[in-house]
Formats: structure tokens, C-alpha cells, sequence
């Protein structure tokens, strides 16, 4: 069955007086469990498909499907329940909250679905656990490396138990072994049954992956 389905996708931004078109015409079927590497050089389009397929942006032609649901004309309040119910993000950056813990971080997701405080740290030192990280959890960012960051941060995605997982650069700001260390973490994730598209510039990690997608210039390059 396929989790993911873009059929057309077409998306275009105005810059000044112009119309910058940066995909034309996406068609991408991504299988349940499948970790899938989106690779392409830095304005083929990547961020603008990633934020389609996690609906922090909306494309303006062609039909997504996710998990066979018509994703089209959503409100933020709809958009952010998909998000909630279906997608967990990982970022180069990690974006966690400075002044929180590594706990508190991972447990946000769950606070803004009104889970009790208890049930949410709880089930936010399991995942920490999940990641080799449960004694840090009282932490703060700035306490932690870059891999324990990312890990803290993969913990966060995976709280709320979506069924895709979405990496953009998830070890852009990483040396190569902590590179690798993260991506063993996301491998055996998604041997448990998570779809995962990594977004990456890194062949090596791109490999890892089950297939790889091409983009350039808004275009899928190897048709599936």
C-alpha cells in the first residue's frame, strides 16, 4: 500500500513581480515502510516537496494522498491534526527549546494534544530510552552534543507515533561517525515499521536508504 501518493504536484512562489515555479509536475508513490532518500542540489526543490508531503506548505496543482486521505484545502487546524495523527519531523537544526529539558522537549508534541502532564513524561522517558538518551533526560539543550541533540530530537518525532517520519539533513550538522550513529538509529526505526523520506546531500547517506530519488530543477530525474 502506498502512504504517500503525489500525483502532478505542481508549486510556484512570487518573487517580486515574478512567478518562480519550483516543482512542475511531481509524481512520487511512496510504500508503506519504505525509507526513501530525496536527493537533489540546493534549490532542485527538496524543502518545498518535504513541506508539502509534511503540509506546512500547499502546493498549488495535482493531488496528494496520504494514507489514502485527499490532503487539499486544509485549514491550519486540520492541517495541524494530519500533522499530529500522521507525521513526526526531524530537522538539520534540530529545533528543540533551549530553556526546556531533553524530557520536556520530547513530550511537547503530546502536550499540544492535551495529554496529562504524567502520561506525557512518562511516555517521553520511554522514547528517551528509545534513543540511549533516558539518563540526560533532565538536560538542556545546550548541555548536549550534536548527536545527543538529533537523538533527543528523533525521540520528539517519534512521541506521538505517526506513521511517517520526515528528515530533512537530519545529519547536516553532524560529523561523519555521529552521522552514522544517527542514521543506524533511523534504520532500525524504520525496520520497526516506519516510513521514513530522508532528505540529505550526502551520498553515503543516501545509500543507506531502500531507494533514492533525484530532483533537479523542481523534476523528478528517474521516473519510478
Amino acid at each position: 500500500m502506498h502512504v504517500i501518493r503525489l500525483e502532478g504536484i505542481e508549486k510556484s512562489f512570487k518573487v517580486g513581480n515574478h512567478e518562480l515555479k519550483v516543482l512542475k509536475g511531481i509524481d512520487l508513490h511512496i510504500k508503506e515502510g519504505e525509507m526513501v532518500a530525496i536527493m537533489g542540489s540546493s534549490g532542485s526543490g527538496k524543502s518545498t516537496l518535504l513541506n508539502i508531503i509534511g503540509m506546512l506548505d500547499t502546493h498549488d496543482h495535482g493531488e496528494y494522498y496520504l494514507d489514502d486521505l485527499p490532503i487539499e484545502d486544509l485549514n491550519e487546524t486540520k492541517a495541524a491534526k494530519y500533522r499530529g495523527k500522521y507525521i513526526g519531523f526531524v530537522f538539520q537544526s534540530f529545533n528543540l527549546v533551549a530553556f526546556k529539558s531533553a524530557m520536556e522537549n520530547v513530550a511537547l508534541p503530546l502536550y499540544y494534544q492535551s495529554v496529562a502532564r504524567k502520561e506525557r513524561n512518562n511516555r517521553a522517558l520511554h522514547y528517551l530510552d528509545l534513543v540511549g538518551l533516558k539518563e540526560w533526560a533532565d538536560h538542556q539543550p545546550s548541555e548536549m552534543s550534536g548527536g545527543q541533540k538529533q537523538r533527543v530530537a528523533i525521540a520528539r518525532a517519534l512521541i506521538a507515533e505517526p506513521k511517517i517520519i520526515l528528515a530533512d539533513e537530519p545529519t547536516g550538522a553532524l560529523d561523519s561517525v555521529t552521522s552514522q550513529e544517527v542514521m543506524n538509529l533511523l534504520k532500525k526505526i524504520n525496520a520497526e515499521g516506519k516510513t521514513m523520506l530522508v532528505v540529505t546531500h550526502e551520498h553515503d547517506i543516501a545509500e543507506q536508504c531502500d531507494r533514492i530519488i533525484h530532483l533537479k530543477d523542481g523534476r523528478i530525474t528517474d521516473p519510478e
